[in-house]
């Protein structure tokens, strides 16, 4: 019985490991040859040539004669071949790049590198941040009052802030706290952040107890009680690479930034899984619908005979911002209208 025990679980590993090692599929219609175009990302470029987007690390091969060869720029040409082993690779050939030249100035590159997703879906949410923890808010500096007896303030239009103690520190961020993020079916006191909703950029034009403030641009109107914060002059790599997670998850989503109860492509959602699941930029997961809970009615013997039915796959996410407990994703493909609360794990046999 041991030794049977034993062969069932030597051959379970051994499956396991070929389904690791498994290469990624090509598409059946892939090209040779492409020529990236402006507009391109490095999603769309490898859905071009793979099943799993996701898997390009595993098949992009960094020629270490081209310069930053993880950046790909248009007019660059990927081109597919095969190695001894019959795996796929695919390979950059440097495209005529567009120059600036100036007297006496070294030629410099004016095209830029394509990004990994869509700029246009996520760049609003990739300089500030978009999750605070209580400890935070509460430290941090707030609009006392807005000048000129306004009840609200927008852009040009002043404000008197408490808090703010370093005078070098010129330009803030307004946010207004906004809900918390709950782990659902968690306890109530459970959270995992609360939602920093973003107001707009200010100077400070006087320092003091309360600091002057001018607010230079908006997005929503100010008021008494926002929190007035730092600006953060950190950029984000727009250029990080997809892949999937070194470890299982098992998490859901748990709040859609548009607020709209079905989800769809280039749409984003907040996750309840964030550095602490060792989750970071890039990393990829799959969404699964869950299944009804249903009544079994074709049963005669059994009243109130209940079943639940499969989760089933609807979509891909790629994180673009993580926090502690929570992170931000897009929708790169639904197959399946999704839902908040819906389940996000490893892609399937990844």
């Amino acid at each position: 019985m041991l030794a049977r025990k034993f062969f069932t679980f030597t051959l379970l590993c051994l499956a396991s490991a070929m389904l690791v090692a498994a290469p990624p599929v090509l598409n059946s219609s892939h090209p040779d040859t492409y020529v990236v175009e402006k507009g391109d990302t490095l999603w769309d470029i490898s859905a071009r040539f793979l099943q799993s987007p996701w898997r390009w690390p595993d098949v992009w091969h960094a020629n270490p004669q081209v310069k930053n060869p993880h950046l790909i720029y248009p007019g660059d040409i990927i081109s597919l071949t095969y190695d001894a082993n019959g795996k796929p690779v695919l390979s950059v050939k440097r495209g005529r790049p567009n120059v600036k030249l100036s007297p006496g100035v070294r030629a410099s590159r004016i095209d830029r590198a394509i990004p990994t997703i869509p700029l246009d879906a996520i760049r609003q949410f990739l300089s500030r941040p978009l999750v605070l923890t209580q400890k935070e808010i509460d430290e941090a500096a707030y609009v006392v009052a807005t000048a000129d007896e306004h009840v609200v303030a927008g852009a040009g239009d002043r404000l008197y802030a408490r808090g703010i103690k370093d005078n070098k520190q010129t330009k803030f961020s307004i946010f207004q706290p906004g809900k918390p993020y709950r782990n659902p079916g968690a306890e109530k006191d459970d959270i995992l952040g609360i939602e920093a909703i973003y107001v707009g950029e200010a100077t400070a034009q006087a320092f003091g107890d309360p600091t002057t403030l001018l607010l230079t641009s908006t997005q929503r109107e100010a008021r008494s009680g926002d929190r007035v914060m730092p600006y953060d002059e950190n950029e984000i790599d727009e250029h990080f690479m997809p892949h999937t997670p070194d470890s299982k998850i098992d998490g859901a989503i748990i709040a859609v930034v548009d607020g709209v109860s079905q989800i769809g492509q280039h749409q984003i959602v907040v996750l309840n899984k964030g550095t602490q699941d060792k989750i970071d930029v890039g990393t990829v997961l799959s969404v699964f619908r869950r299944g009804d809970t249903i009544s079994d009615l074709v049963t005669e013997d059994i009243r109130d005979d209940k079943v639940t039915l499969p989760d089933e796959i609807a979509g891909t996410v790629m994180v673009f911002r993580v926090f502690e407990r929570v992170s931000f994703a897009l929708v790169m493909e639904a197959t399946r209208a999704m839902h908040l609360h819906d389940a996000v794990r490893n892609p399937p046999n990844q």
